[in-house]
């Protein structure tokens, strides 16, 4: 049990300054980029939908 609070410690101490600039940037652009992925595709998705485009190949 030693251990695990020894390595707990260790992390938590690792990464309670982790606070650069363009690192929080980076991944709140990398999150919206995803976001906005994610809308562009379940939109191309309904627009097949709605205008009755044949998925298969048969």
């Amino acid at each position: 049990m030693e251990k695990i609070t020894l390595v707990k410690e260790i992390y938590t101490e690792a990464f309670r300054n982790w606070k650069n600039y363009l690192l929080e940037n980076y991944f709140k652009l990398f999150s919206w980029m995803g976001f906005a992925l994610i809308g562009l595709a379940t939109y191309a998705l309904i627009y097949r939908i709605s205008t009755g485009f044949s998925f298969s190949n048969l």
